[in-house]
């Protein structure tokens, strides 16, 4: 007699302690936690949450997120979905990579590049998850992930039905999508296109390729490029090392300012934008209005990173407030300093700037 077997059922939790879901390791409890590991079991948990008409937050890897003290008085639906499907794009040798919402991100470059796919290897090292990389259209070194994504499926919480949105519909920018500050799509899958060749993609961020010994516009070997960008990355502290308080944080707080070119301060990092206005770095402007690495904020139990000035970090024992609170500070210097505001990276939830 064959065996029976039992559908899988989400994980239930009451009152699970969101500081031990975040990169952060900040954030006070969820009134509940259903951790779901389906594709399935994700759309009906949203809708069973959506049908209650309680608050919900959809949460992955955590990496991109700071949650207030008092925590989230809804439901956090954590998303465990794993699966990657490869099929051929059906020109000059491209694959088609389908990639679960709940996959590692890292997990995937890894994979691409042993595989012999390129196209996102610059963007190795980054934690979090696939499903969350084209919410705010994930870059870094020179490649973003609009560069590759062809299509996303998600589920239109208004619509209560699955849709499948191309790259085109997706609105990509700087650091930003269409779904980015709206919560009415979860995203369940999200597919790329990648080259089937071990090369990498030309070399864009002059870091990089000094590191890698070669021009810009170059190209070096996939497996290459996802090595040096680890190891810049572990120099800045935005590799996740749980004994290492540098990585205790969300990446980068901050993003570049978009400026006009007439507010560019003199010898600051900036690079021309297609509608005639400038990047200008983030970093920069924080260490020049004289927040140095290690610059710290209440009780020293928050700092900047001591090995990048763009990451705000908990030392432990720190709580939610005390961070905002650096960032505050920092965020009004560079502002007296320069004129310049800077905009929070990630998402904030139960508390603002």
């Amino acid at each position: 007699m064959p065996a029976v077997r039992f559908p899988a059922v989400p994980v239930v939790h009451a009152d699970a302690l969101l500081a031990d879901l975040t990169t952060l390791r900040l954030g006070g409890p969820a009134r509940r936690l259903v951790e779901v590991a389906t594709e399935d079991e994700l759309v009906d948990a949203v809708r069973s949450v959506d049908a209650a008409g309680e608050p919900l937050l959809v949460l992955a890897g955590g990496s991109n997120v700071v949650v207030a003290d008092e925590g989230f008085d809804g439901t956090v639906v954590r998303v465990a979905t794993r699966g990657v499907t490869v099929e051929p794009a059906g020109r000059d040798g491209a694959v088609l990579v389908t990639v679960a919402a709940g996959e590692p991100w890292d997990d995937v470059v890894a994979r691409a590049v042993t595989e012999g796919w390129s196209g996102i290897e610059a963007l190795s090292g980054i934690p979090g998850s696939a499903g969350a990389t084209p919410i705010q259209n994930v870059g870094a070194y020179g490649q973003e992930v609009a560069d590759t994504i062809v299509r996303l499926r998600a589920w239109d919480r208004r619509r209560g039905e699955v849709r499948t949105v191309p790259a085109a519909e997706c609105g990509f920018g700087y650091r930003t999508s269409a779904f980015k500050g709206d919560d009415r799509h979860v995203v369940l899958d999200v597919t790329f296109e990648l080259p089937a060749t071990a090369t990498g993609s030309p070399v864009r961020y002059a870091e990089l390729a000094r590191r890698l010994g070669v021009e810009l516009g170059e190209v070096a070997p996939a497996a290459a490029v996802r090595e040096a960008v680890l190891e810049l990355r572990r120099a800045k502290g935005m590799v996740l090392d749980p004994d290492d308080h540098d990585t205790w944080s969300a990446g980068s707080f901050f993003t570049n300012p978009i400026v006009e070119p007439s507010r560019v301060p003199p010898g600051a990092p900036a690079w021309p934008q297609p509608d005639g206005r400038v990047k200008v770095s983030a970093a920069w402007l924080i260490d020049h209005a004289g927040f140095g690495r290690g610059y710290p904020g209440p009780g020293g139990r928050v700092s900047l990173s001591t090995k990048h000035a763009l990451a705000l970090t908990n030392r432990g024992g720190a709580t939610t407030a005390d961070l905002l609170a650096l960032a505050r500070t920092v965020r009004d210097g560079v502002r007296a300093r320069f004129g310049i505001e800077l905009v929070n990276e990630p998402t904030l939830v139960g508390c603002s700037l």
